[in-house]
């Protein structure tokens, strides 16, 4: 697979305030250059999106929500719309493990979510992955089908190719138990072929697919080194300046 734009993906999660997420975005634009090669997305609370949407220079950082409803309006007391963010974020995560398994998010409301910020102009990073039980069961293929299965029914081969797909195996996540590169290699196998059987050929290679789970800058350069893995959904290590910036710079070294 010819090489491409690696993704840089920092959900920051429950973290920083409005003016901390502010000095953050200010001195990560410091910190790196505009690259070609490497696009960096960071993923704040929706609480800042806006203000920072205000402060982003988009040729080194793009915004991704965290977290959004289906409905473009309606009386939904505390949501915010795929339609709000339209204009403020590029890209969205949807199905992140934490939402599905702490805040019991339905493979229905997943799919609505995509096929939302796809309607609304922004990318869905779709996220997908098993249990530490459901690897323990080898469930893991079955796994990674179903959900894709039921997160794509929505859209259209013309739409699909918005789609980011990220591979979080949820044992991993969080736990400093890092999933193997040949772990990451099978699973993208069940992604691309699960995508040609669902869209053709032309999707399955074209569609980006990033890994998730306990990233570091140590480790980052081994999944990046992986064959069809486009860059990297990284947690923990995005709040801490010095690791987000050099795992985007190993990124970036390797596209040379």
């Amino acid at each position: 697979m010819p090489s491409r734009k690696k993704l840089i993906i920092g959900n920051w999660k429950m973290n920083f305030n409005t003016h901390d997420a502010s000095i953050y975005l200010h001195r990560l634009q410091e910190a790196i250059t505009e690259r070609r090669d490497v696009q960096v997305i960071v993923a704040p609370t929706t609480l800042t999106l806006q203000s920072l949407s205000l402060q982003v220079n988009r040729r080194k950082v793009k915004l991704a929500a965290q977290n959004f409803y289906w409905r473009d309006f309606g009386p939904y007391t505390g949501e915010t719309s795929a339609t709000q963010l339209r204009g403020i974020v590029d890209y969205g995560l949807v199905g992140h493990s934490e939402r599905r398994y702490l805040f019991h998010e339905q493979e229905k409301d997943i799919r609505y979510k995509v096929q939302a910020a796809v309607r609304n102009g922004f990318k869905p990073i779709l996220c997908v992955g098993e249990t530490r039980a459901e690897r323990t069961n080898k469930e893991t293929h079955a796994v990674l089908y179903d959900q894709l299965t039921a997160s794509l029914a929505n859209i259209t081969s013309d739409e699909v190719g918005n789609v980011i797909i990220a591979y979080e195996p949820v044992w991993a996540i969080g736990t400093g138990d890092n999933a193997k590169s040949s772990d990451v290699v099978k699973a993208g196998s069940v992604i691309r072929r699960t995508l040609r059987n669902l869209y053709g050929d032309k999707v399955s290679k074209d569609v980006q697919i990033v890994y998730g789970g306990s990233v570091t800058s140590s480790s980052a350069t081994d999944y990046l080194s992986i064959p069809g893995i486009d860059g990297l959904l990284v947690g923990g290590a995005s709040l801490q300046l010095y690791e987000f910036s050099e795992i985007i710079k190993k990124a970036h070294d390797m596209q040379k």
